[in-house]
């Protein structure tokens, strides 16, 4: 029944990403069988929404209890892209591409105490534009790449996963994905 509960709130999980009209649905993953048997979330509720930038990703801190000892690491990932264009040493444009740019934001790893596991809010912030240029790569080193006129930075996805240690060792993960 608690292994329910925690479906349910993942659940809404997703619906919340899926209601911002700026991304398509997406097709969320969920394995039961990942989380410690008896888990449920204790306070807060697990939801991940875009703001405060329009391309920036927050997912909400909650409390997870009947976890045990079990420790975990809560991953936000988002991805960006924009057409890039590399210009030569003679100001012509030679390549146009589609630049990506992926960026994290973590926990790093959880320990519960007393069978209660609080997960943090994470966020990832969408690039600037020297940033996101900073990983570009062009077929020439001489050339230098630019975002094509008249295009923005993006949002492609994000994949928000909350990953327990399984008992043995064995990493097993609950997880959240958004697509365009």
């Amino acid at each position: 029944m608690r292994k329910l509960g925690i479906s349910a709130v993942l659940s809404l999980l997703v619906t919340a990403l899926a209601a911002v009209p700026a991304l398509a649905a997406g097709t969320p993953v969920f394995d039961p069988t990942a989380v410690p048997n008896g888990t449920h979330v204790q306070t807060g509720s697990p939801s991940c929404a875009f703001g405060p930038g329009p391309q920036d990703v927050t997912c909400s801190a909650y409390e997870l209890a009947g976890v045990g000892n079990r420790n975990a690491t809560a991953t936000l990932t988002a991805t960006y892209s924009a057409t890039i264009d590399c210009r030569n040493g003679g100001g012509n444009i030679v390549a146009v591409k589609t630049g990506t740019f992926t960026d994290t934001s973590t926990t790093g790893r959880l320990s519960p105490k007393n069978g209660r596991l609080p997960i943090p809010e994470l966020t990832v912030t969408a690039p600037s534009e020297e940033e996101f240029l900073a990983k570009q790569r062009c077929p020439n080193r001489n050339w230098t790449p630019e975002i094509q006129e008249g295009t923005t930075i993006t949002l492609d996805s994000s994949l928000y996963t909350l990953v327990f240690d399984r008992e043995g060792g064995m990493p097993t993960s609950l997880s959240s994905t958004r697509k365009q």
